[in-house]
Protein backbone atom coordinates (compact mmCIF):
# COMPACT_ATOMS: atom_id res chain seq x y z
CA UNK A 1 0.00 0.00 0.00
CA UNK A 2 2.82 2.40 0.90
CA UNK A 3 4.53 1.65 -2.46
CA UNK A 4 1.25 2.35 -4.30
CA UNK A 5 0.82 5.73 -2.55
CA UNK A 6 4.38 6.76 -3.42
CA UNK A 7 3.80 5.82 -7.05
CA UNK A 8 0.49 7.74 -7.14
CA UNK A 9 2.17 10.84 -5.64
CA UNK A 10 4.93 10.71 -8.27
CA UNK A 11 2.39 10.42 -11.08
CA UNK A 12 0.38 13.40 -9.81
CA UNK A 13 3.54 15.50 -9.49
CA UNK A 14 4.50 14.66 -13.07
CA UNK A 15 1.23 15.87 -14.59
CA UNK A 16 1.97 19.64 -14.51
CA UNK A 17 5.40 19.07 -16.05
CA UNK A 18 3.90 16.96 -18.80
CA UNK A 19 1.27 19.58 -19.53
CA UNK A 20 3.95 22.29 -19.65
CA UNK A 21 6.01 20.27 -22.11
CA UNK A 22 2.97 19.72 -24.32
CA UNK A 23 2.04 23.41 -24.34
CA UNK A 24 5.15 25.67 -24.31
CA UNK A 25 4.67 28.92 -22.45
CA UNK A 26 4.70 32.28 -24.17
CA UNK A 27 8.11 33.56 -23.07
CA UNK A 28 7.42 37.24 -22.63
CA UNK A 29 3.81 38.06 -21.86
CA UNK A 30 4.30 41.51 -23.37
CA UNK A 31 6.00 40.31 -26.56
CA UNK A 32 4.65 41.61 -29.86
CA UNK A 33 5.90 42.31 -33.36
CA UNK A 34 7.19 45.92 -33.15
CA UNK A 35 5.85 48.06 -35.98
CA UNK A 36 8.52 49.28 -38.40
CA UNK A 37 7.99 52.01 -40.98
CA UNK A 38 9.67 54.69 -43.05
CA UNK A 39 12.57 56.27 -41.15
CA UNK A 40 13.34 53.27 -38.96
CA UNK A 41 16.71 51.54 -39.10
CA UNK A 42 18.44 48.62 -37.41
CA UNK A 43 18.38 44.83 -37.18
CA UNK A 44 14.61 44.48 -37.44
CA UNK A 45 14.55 46.53 -40.65
CA UNK A 46 17.37 44.44 -42.12
CA UNK A 47 15.47 41.28 -41.23
CA UNK A 48 12.38 42.66 -42.98
CA UNK A 49 14.44 43.33 -46.09
CA UNK A 50 15.68 39.74 -46.13
CA UNK A 51 12.13 38.44 -45.60
CA UNK A 52 10.85 40.59 -48.45
CA UNK A 53 13.50 39.02 -50.68
CA UNK A 54 12.33 35.55 -49.58
CA UNK A 55 8.83 36.48 -50.74
CA UNK A 56 10.03 37.66 -54.13
CA UNK A 57 10.45 41.36 -53.36
CA UNK A 58 14.22 41.85 -53.77
CA UNK A 59 15.13 44.77 -51.52
CA UNK A 60 18.41 46.63 -51.00
CA UNK A 61 19.93 45.42 -47.74
CA UNK A 62 20.50 48.82 -46.19
CA UNK A 63 19.08 48.26 -42.71
CA UNK A 64 17.18 51.50 -43.33
CA UNK A 65 13.44 51.61 -43.96
CA UNK A 66 13.84 53.73 -47.09
CA UNK A 67 11.52 54.48 -50.00
CA UNK A 68 12.47 51.26 -51.78
CA UNK A 69 11.54 49.25 -48.71
CA UNK A 70 8.20 51.07 -48.44
CA UNK A 71 7.45 50.26 -52.09
CA UNK A 72 8.28 46.58 -51.64
CA UNK A 73 6.29 46.30 -48.42
CA UNK A 74 3.27 47.70 -50.27
CA UNK A 75 3.77 45.19 -53.09
CA UNK A 76 3.99 42.35 -50.54
CA UNK A 77 0.88 43.57 -48.74
CA UNK A 78 -1.01 43.72 -52.04
CA UNK A 79 0.05 40.17 -52.91
CA UNK A 80 -1.07 38.90 -49.50
CA UNK A 81 -4.38 40.76 -49.43
CA UNK A 82 -3.34 42.91 -46.48
CA UNK A 83 -4.02 46.56 -45.84
CA UNK A 84 -1.62 48.43 -48.11
CA UNK A 85 0.13 51.16 -46.08
CA UNK A 86 3.83 50.36 -46.42
CA UNK A 87 4.06 49.83 -42.65
CA UNK A 88 5.20 46.50 -41.19
CA UNK A 89 2.82 46.01 -38.29
CA UNK A 90 1.85 42.74 -36.57
CA UNK A 91 -0.25 41.46 -39.49
CA UNK A 92 2.47 42.12 -42.06
CA UNK A 93 5.13 40.65 -39.77
CA UNK A 94 2.94 37.58 -39.35
CA UNK A 95 2.75 37.12 -43.11
CA UNK A 96 6.48 37.79 -43.62
CA UNK A 97 7.89 35.26 -41.13
CA UNK A 98 7.99 31.61 -42.14
CA UNK A 99 8.65 28.42 -40.24
CA UNK A 100 12.18 27.20 -40.91
CA UNK A 101 14.50 24.61 -39.44
CA UNK A 102 17.84 22.93 -39.96
CA UNK A 103 18.56 22.25 -43.63
CA UNK A 104 16.68 25.26 -44.97
CA UNK A 105 18.65 27.59 -47.23
CA UNK A 106 17.01 30.87 -48.20
CA UNK A 107 16.66 34.56 -47.41
CA UNK A 108 14.34 33.87 -44.46
CA UNK A 109 17.27 32.10 -42.78
CA UNK A 110 19.37 35.24 -43.34
CA UNK A 111 16.68 37.25 -41.55
CA UNK A 112 16.78 34.79 -38.66
CA UNK A 113 20.57 34.97 -38.46
CA UNK A 114 20.47 38.78 -38.44
CA UNK A 115 18.01 38.72 -35.54
CA UNK A 116 19.98 36.13 -33.56
CA UNK A 117 23.20 38.09 -33.98
CA UNK A 118 21.61 41.34 -32.83
CA UNK A 119 19.44 40.06 -30.01
CA UNK A 120 21.86 37.51 -28.56
CA UNK A 121 25.19 39.18 -29.39
CA UNK A 122 26.31 36.36 -31.67
CA UNK A 123 28.50 36.28 -34.75
CA UNK A 124 26.71 33.81 -36.98
CA UNK A 125 27.57 34.01 -40.65
CA UNK A 126 24.55 35.52 -42.43
CA UNK A 127 24.77 32.79 -45.03
CA UNK A 128 21.15 31.83 -45.48
CA UNK A 129 22.05 28.26 -44.55
CA UNK A 130 20.28 26.88 -41.48
CA UNK A 131 23.36 25.00 -40.32
CA UNK A 132 24.30 23.39 -37.03
CA UNK A 133 25.45 26.71 -35.54
CA UNK A 134 22.12 28.35 -36.38
CA UNK A 135 20.25 25.38 -34.97
CA UNK A 136 22.21 25.69 -31.72
CA UNK A 137 21.56 29.43 -31.60
CA UNK A 138 17.81 28.94 -32.07
CA UNK A 139 17.70 26.29 -29.36
CA UNK A 140 19.68 28.49 -27.00
CA UNK A 141 17.34 31.40 -27.63
CA UNK A 142 14.28 29.20 -27.05
CA UNK A 143 15.81 28.07 -23.76
CA UNK A 144 16.63 31.68 -22.83
CA UNK A 145 13.09 32.75 -23.69
CA UNK A 146 11.41 29.85 -21.91
CA UNK A 147 9.56 28.51 -24.93
CA UNK A 148 9.50 25.03 -26.48
CA UNK A 149 13.02 23.96 -27.47
CA UNK A 150 12.85 22.30 -30.88
CA UNK A 151 15.35 24.26 -32.99
CA UNK A 152 12.57 25.37 -35.34
CA UNK A 153 11.86 29.05 -35.90
CA UNK A 154 8.07 29.15 -35.92
CA UNK A 155 5.66 32.02 -35.15
CA UNK A 156 6.26 32.05 -31.37
CA UNK A 157 10.04 31.98 -31.72
CA UNK A 158 9.97 34.71 -34.37
CA UNK A 159 7.74 36.99 -32.29
CA UNK A 160 9.83 36.63 -29.14
CA UNK A 161 13.07 37.09 -31.09
CA UNK A 162 11.95 40.19 -32.98
CA UNK A 163 10.51 41.69 -29.78
CA UNK A 164 13.65 40.92 -27.74
CA UNK A 165 15.79 44.00 -27.06
CA UNK A 166 19.05 44.70 -28.87
CA UNK A 167 22.42 45.63 -27.35
CA UNK A 168 24.54 48.38 -28.91
CA UNK A 169 27.96 48.08 -30.49
CA UNK A 170 30.22 50.53 -28.68
CA UNK A 171 32.55 51.35 -31.57
CA UNK A 172 31.44 55.00 -31.53
CA UNK A 173 30.09 55.16 -27.98
CA UNK A 174 31.28 54.73 -24.41
CA UNK A 175 29.24 53.11 -21.67
CA UNK A 176 28.42 55.47 -18.81
CA UNK A 177 26.63 54.17 -15.72
CA UNK A 178 25.94 57.08 -13.38
CA UNK A 179 23.05 55.42 -11.57
CA UNK A 180 24.62 52.03 -10.88
CA UNK A 181 22.33 50.14 -13.24
CA UNK A 182 25.06 48.04 -14.84
CA UNK A 183 24.52 47.09 -18.46
CA UNK A 184 21.14 48.80 -18.76
CA UNK A 185 21.91 49.53 -22.41
CA UNK A 186 19.27 47.36 -24.07
CA UNK A 187 16.59 48.87 -26.32
CA UNK A 188 14.47 47.93 -29.30
CA UNK A 189 16.22 47.03 -32.53
CA UNK A 190 15.15 50.33 -34.07
CA UNK A 191 16.21 52.47 -31.09
CA UNK A 192 19.65 50.84 -31.04
CA UNK A 193 20.05 51.20 -34.81
CA UNK A 194 19.06 54.85 -34.63
CA UNK A 195 21.35 55.81 -31.74
CA UNK A 196 24.25 53.86 -33.30
CA UNK A 197 23.81 55.85 -36.53
CA UNK A 198 23.81 59.16 -34.63
CA UNK A 199 26.92 58.07 -32.71
CA UNK A 200 28.73 57.12 -35.92
CA UNK A 201 27.87 60.44 -37.53
CA UNK A 202 29.03 62.36 -34.46
CA UNK A 203 32.26 60.37 -34.09
CA UNK A 204 33.07 61.26 -37.71
CA UNK A 205 33.24 64.95 -36.69
CA UNK A 206 36.30 64.24 -34.54
CA UNK A 207 34.72 65.50 -31.32
CA UNK A 208 34.92 62.26 -29.40
CA UNK A 209 32.57 59.37 -28.79
CA UNK A 210 28.96 59.54 -27.68
CA UNK A 211 28.53 58.78 -23.95
CA UNK A 212 25.60 56.38 -23.57
CA UNK A 213 23.83 56.40 -20.23
CA UNK A 214 20.89 54.16 -19.37
CA UNK A 215 18.49 52.75 -21.95
CA UNK A 216 16.77 49.64 -20.57
CA UNK A 217 17.21 46.13 -19.24
CA UNK A 218 17.27 43.14 -21.57
CA UNK A 219 13.57 42.36 -21.20
CA UNK A 220 12.33 45.75 -20.02
CA UNK A 221 11.09 46.43 -16.52
CA UNK A 222 11.83 48.95 -13.81
CA UNK A 223 15.18 50.73 -13.67
CA UNK A 224 16.24 52.40 -10.45
CA UNK A 225 16.17 56.18 -10.79
CA UNK A 226 14.05 56.19 -13.93
CA UNK A 227 10.28 56.43 -14.16
CA UNK A 228 10.35 55.44 -17.83
CA UNK A 229 13.00 53.41 -19.69
CA UNK A 230 10.83 50.30 -19.49
CA UNK A 231 9.68 49.67 -23.07
CA UNK A 232 12.99 49.94 -24.92
CA UNK A 233 12.39 53.32 -26.57
CA UNK A 234 14.00 55.70 -24.03
CA UNK A 235 17.73 56.33 -24.31
CA UNK A 236 19.93 58.69 -22.27
CA UNK A 237 23.09 60.25 -23.68
CA UNK A 238 25.39 62.89 -22.21
CA UNK A 239 26.14 66.40 -23.49
CA UNK A 240 29.46 67.11 -25.16
CA UNK A 241 32.45 68.81 -23.52
CA UNK A 242 34.73 71.46 -25.03
CA UNK A 243 37.71 69.14 -24.40
CA UNK A 244 35.90 66.22 -26.14
CA UNK A 245 36.52 64.18 -22.98
CA UNK A 246 32.87 63.34 -22.26
CA UNK A 247 33.80 59.65 -22.04
CA UNK A 248 36.63 60.10 -19.52
CA UNK A 249 36.24 63.35 -17.60
CA UNK A 250 32.79 62.95 -16.11
CA UNK A 251 29.32 64.29 -16.67
CA UNK A 252 28.56 68.00 -16.88
CA UNK A 253 25.46 70.20 -17.11
CA UNK A 254 24.53 72.75 -19.75
CA UNK A 255 25.71 75.40 -17.28
CA UNK A 256 29.23 73.96 -16.85
CA UNK A 257 32.21 75.92 -18.13
CA UNK A 258 33.31 72.89 -20.18
CA UNK A 259 29.91 72.45 -21.86
CA UNK A 260 30.16 72.62 -25.66
CA UNK A 261 26.85 73.94 -26.90
CA UNK A 262 27.81 73.88 -30.58
CA UNK A 263 28.88 70.23 -30.46
CA UNK A 264 25.84 69.24 -28.41
CA UNK A 265 23.59 71.04 -30.90
CA UNK A 266 25.26 69.09 -33.70
CA UNK A 267 24.74 65.83 -31.79
CA UNK A 268 21.02 66.52 -31.25
CA UNK A 269 20.61 67.36 -34.94
CA UNK A 270 22.26 64.05 -35.83
CA UNK A 271 20.02 62.15 -33.42
CA UNK A 272 16.97 63.63 -35.14
CA UNK A 273 18.36 63.02 -38.64
CA UNK A 274 19.04 59.34 -37.84
CA UNK A 275 15.39 58.69 -36.94
CA UNK A 276 13.12 60.87 -39.11
CA UNK A 277 9.54 60.60 -37.93
CA UNK A 278 10.53 58.47 -34.95
CA UNK A 279 11.43 61.02 -32.28
CA UNK A 280 8.66 61.68 -29.77
CA UNK A 281 10.75 64.07 -27.67
CA UNK A 282 14.29 65.04 -26.71
CA UNK A 283 14.51 66.44 -23.18
CA UNK A 284 17.50 68.60 -22.25
CA UNK A 285 17.33 71.89 -20.38
CA UNK A 286 19.73 74.05 -22.39
CA UNK A 287 17.51 77.12 -22.99
CA UNK A 288 19.23 77.93 -26.28
CA UNK A 289 18.56 74.49 -27.76
CA UNK A 290 15.01 74.70 -26.42
CA UNK A 291 14.49 78.07 -28.15
CA UNK A 292 15.78 76.51 -31.38
CA UNK A 293 13.19 73.73 -31.14
CA UNK A 294 15.82 71.01 -30.80
CA UNK A 295 15.05 69.95 -27.21
CA UNK A 296 12.33 70.44 -24.60
CA UNK A 297 12.53 71.33 -20.92
CA UNK A 298 12.03 68.64 -18.29
CA UNK A 299 12.91 68.73 -14.61
CA UNK A 300 16.09 66.84 -13.80
CA UNK A 301 17.46 66.96 -17.35
CA UNK A 302 20.29 69.44 -16.90
CA UNK A 303 23.08 66.87 -17.19
CA UNK A 304 21.77 64.38 -19.73
CA UNK A 305 19.82 64.24 -22.97
CA UNK A 306 16.81 61.95 -22.85
CA UNK A 307 15.70 60.66 -26.25
CA UNK A 308 12.22 59.18 -26.51
CA UNK A 309 11.87 57.24 -29.74
CA UNK A 310 8.45 56.25 -31.03
CA UNK A 311 6.84 53.86 -33.51
CA UNK A 312 3.73 53.85 -35.62
CA UNK A 313 0.81 52.07 -33.96
CA UNK A 314 2.63 51.32 -30.71
CA UNK A 315 0.44 49.67 -28.02
CA UNK A 316 1.58 52.28 -25.48
CA UNK A 317 0.21 55.73 -26.43
CA UNK A 318 3.31 57.42 -24.94
CA UNK A 319 5.37 55.88 -27.72
CA UNK A 320 2.90 56.05 -30.61
CA UNK A 321 4.23 58.45 -33.26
Amino acid sequence: MRRFLLLLTALVAAVPAALTAAAPAQAYANAFFPTQSSGNRGADVLAIQHLLAYHGQATALTGVFDSGTVTNVKAFQTAKGLGVDGIVGPATWGALVVQIGQGAANDAVKALQVELNAKRNLSLAVSGSFDAATNTAVRNFQSHAGIGIDGIAGPITWKNLVWHYDYPVFTNMCDQDPDGNGTANWATGAAIGQVEKAAADFAATGQGKLPLGDAGFEHGGDIAGHASHEVGLDVDVWPIRTDDAQCTAGRITWESSTYDRAATRQLVQMIRAAAPGHIMAIWFNDPTLISEGLTSAYEGHDNHIHIRYCEKIHPNSLYDC
